[in-house]
């Protein structure tokens, strides 16, 4: 699988374990829903509060396994580079996140209102390899 089809895989497959490093080098798993944003970079979103957040600050190196809805049949893993959004600056782009991942919200205000409330931020992961590239 090269970028472009793990691109392609994200768009229209959305469940993803991302792998992070904890100070100890151990990975840090975290279940998260992954989207693909104009510029060709996966998105997630996530709270400033969270544990992979603090991991992302010390080191941006990350891994995800992006996953079809059945669980069991084709996955891809992408490998990259990842850069934190902080609000007020994600708050558009959350929206964008929201949309590619959920479709239209009832209520954009409130999607809004609730994305400061959470202290939301958005993760953008510049990708460097994707695969599988053969099978065992």
């Amino acid at each position: 699988m090269n970028v472009e089809e793990a691109r392609s895989f994200v768009r229209e497959n959305h469940h993803a374990v991302l792998s992070t490093r904890r100070t100890d080098g151990r990975p840090q798993l975290s279940p998260v829903a992954a989207a693909v944003d104009d510029a060709g970079r996966v998105i997630i979103s996530t709270r400033e509060t969270a544990i992979k957040v603090a991991n992302l600050r010390r080191d941006p190196t990350v891994s995800l396994c992006v996953l079809a809805d059945g669980f069991y049949g084709p996955w891809a893993q992408i490998d990259g580079r990842a850069e934190l959004i902080s609000l007020p600056d994600a708050l558009e782009p959350l929206v964008d996140y929201y949309r590619s991942v959920s479709g239209e919200h009832p209520d954009w205000d409130d999607y809004r209102a609730a994305m400061q409330r959470e202290r939301r931020l958005l993760v953008r992961i510049t990708i460097e390899r994707a695969g599988p590239n053969r099978s065992g």
